[in-house]
């Protein structure tokens, strides 16, 4: 039997540690602040794909991900017995004017070309309702593929679904057979020592949660402002992006600025109380894309890092990729997400 040990218990490595136990590995998780510690134990949970134009490896491969979650999810679910708050329910978004509908509309196209039929992306009117944004057109775009889940939810799914398999999140161990870094933005840290440029960085994100029942809606992106109704009865809204800061788990003006414009854009939250008030510092790789792949100086090492805002959109596919590397020795990494591609 393989063994394998993940370093790292954010999504990247409990998506991986799980996909490594269902193949057949004897695999250990450590980590020593515990499961979700970092960013992965944000509120948010958007599960948005990019525009569908300009197509390129990154985008196809977030394709991927995002139809295999739904499988993914509910796998995980149904073995540990945990929701991880996993919903397919679209998303809308305004528009501004007659030009920007114009160009909705034909992105409304490559959607067909590029999404086929496994989602769709259109212009429709506004309909009346609380749930919906602001738009001035008139018009909003919906596209269908567009998911979210409850990060925190998820990882506790994560972990109890690789209880069943005897797994354990551990503070420490010794090291069996490969080890993979999933180690967030103390990872990058590590990997810029001594290198003539910066492999990757965090970027703090503020985000908030309000008490709004609003389970099973789409959810909305407005003002530069996501917004998701979560199935528990909350709404969380995020995020800030902060390359500068002093203090990476405080809040301040930025999140206020951000549910005020959140309840300028989205009239059903004028008067929904914030609840819970969040922040956290997401691991972002050079290239902009997750880092995947061999760690070039450490034999039987391997890294799957800087996920940013897209890390639980982009874990069904990296979960699959990687595993395939770990246990089977197969290269499936796109061009754009190898780790020499952010050295």
């Amino acid at each position: 039997m393989t063994e394998i040990t993940i370093r790292g218990a954010g999504i990247f490595g409990l998506s991986v540690a799980w996909v490594c136990c269902q193949r057949g590995a004897r695999v250990q998780v450590i980590d020593p602040h515990g499961p979700a510690a970092g960013s992965s134990g944000g509120i948010v949970g958007a599960l948005a794909p990019h525009v569908p134009e300009n197509w390129n490896s990154k985008k196809a491969f977030q394709l991927e991900s995002l139809l295999m979650a739904e499988e993914f999810w509910a796998d995980i679910a149904a073995v540990g017995g945990k929701n991880p708050g996993y919903s397919r329910s679209g998303r809308l978004q305004p528009i501004a004017d007659p030009a920007a509908r114009a160009l909705a509309e034909r992105r409304a196209g490559t959607a067909r070309d590029l999404w086929h039929v496994h989602a769709t992306w259109e212009v429709i009117p506004a309909p009346q309702g609380d749930w919906q944004p602001n738009s001035p057109d008139g018009h909003l775009i919906r596209d269908t593929l567009s998911a979210h889940l409850h990060p925190r939810q998820a990882c506790d799914a994560l972990v109890a679904a690789l209880r069943s398999h005897g797994v354990e999140v551990v503070p420490e161990a010794a090291d069996k057979g490969a080890v993979l870094w999933a180690t967030g933005v103390a990872g990058l840290e590590a990997l810029n020592l001594g290198r003539p440029r910066s492999v990757g960085n965090g970027v703090k994100g503020q985000a908030a949660l309000l008490r709004y029942d609003a389970a099973g809606a789409p959810q909305l992106f407005a003002s530069g402002v996501h917004v998701i109704p979560h199935l528990d009865g909350t709404v969380a809204i995020g995020s800030t992006s902060e390359r500068d800061y002093d203090d990476p788990a405080s809040t301040d003006a930025q999140l206020d600025d951000v549910v005020a414009a959140a309840r300028a854009a989205v009239p059903a939250l004028k008067s929904a109380p914030v609840i819970a008030r969040w922040a956290g510092v997401r691991p972002r790789a050079r290239s902009r894309a997750p880092m995947l792949g061999t760690w070039p100086e450490r034999a039987g090492h391997f890294i799957a890092n800087g996920g940013f805002k897209i890390g639980f959109g982009m874990a069904p596919k990296v979960a699959h990729v990687m595993a395939d590397l770990l246990l089977d020795g197969i290269d499936a990494i796109p061009d754009g997400f190898r780790v020499e591609d952010s050295l």
